[in-house]
């Protein structure tokens, strides 16, 4: 019965050991390092600013700035540059200002000249009024407009132009008269000038049974200065 119960006694210390041995090993086992795990930081001196891990490997890779490019230019290059552009802009300047000069539209000073401006207009616009006015009681006074205000092919066209006119004014006794509304001058170039005319006509019967008609006219005329006055000197009625 000793025996038995030593055997028993020896057998229950084995189990209780290897329990315990078991039981030391499992909490002593160390932990499989993770993914997280950190790597040993390299030294670095007391100097150096920390950084961020893989800082200096991606100031490696970074590609070196590169400066600007500079060109050598040598002063006597620009000056001829800038001479041969200058004389060509100079070149340039005096052959436009050259064919400005020889246009005849470049001639006309009826925009700088006032003082001609208004005097052509004036004489003229009387003379349309003179002109162009006829009264059957004294045609006398038109033969005198025509030969103080028309000269040229003017009096040759008047001529025609108030041909019926004369013809029929004895008979229904017919008095014209044109009243110059607005004038322009389109063009004053020495003694010469050519004006635009904007004119109102009536006219009256004056026979049995008074009757008045009125109509509107446009046409252009030339002038001439001649002896210290302005002439009518040819008639566009824009018939063409």
């Amino acid at each position: 019965m000793s025996t038995t119960r030593h055997l028993v006694n020896r057998q229950r210390r084995l189990a209780t050991v290897a329990a315990a041995e078991r039981t030391a090993a499992t909490t002593t086992a160390p932990e499989p390092a993770g993914p997280d795990t950190e790597s040993e930081a390299e030294p670095r001196s007391e100097d150096e600013p920390a950084g961020e891990p893989g800082e200096e490997k991606e100031k490696e890779k970074a590609p070196r700035s590169v400066g600007p490019v500079r060109l050598r230019v040598s002063l006597p290059a620009v000056l001829c540059v800038l001479t041969v552009l200058l004389g060509s802009f100079a070149a340039w300047s005096f052959t436009s200002a050259g064919s400005l000069r020889d246009e005849p539209g470049r001639q006309n000073t009826a925009l700088t000249d006032i003082s001609r401006t208004s005097e052509v207009k004036g004489q003229i616009t009387e003379a349309v009024g003179a002109v162009f006015s006829y009264n059957y009681a004294s045609p006398a006074k038109a033969d005198t407009a025509v030969k103080s205000y028309l000269v040229g092919k003017a009096v040759q066209q008047h001529k025609d132009m108030l041909a019926e006119v004369r013809a029929q004014a004895p008979k229904q006794k017919l008095v014209l008269t044109t009243t110059v509304t607005e004038s322009g001058v389109e063009l004053l170039d020495g003694d010469r000038a050519r004006l635009l005319i904007f004119a109102d006509q009536s006219n009256t019967r004056t026979g049995k049974s008074e009757e008045t008609t009125y109509a509107a006219a446009m046409f252009a005329v030339d002038a001439v200065r001649r002896g210290g006055s302005w002439r009518i000197s040819a008639i566009d009625t824009f018939s063409r």
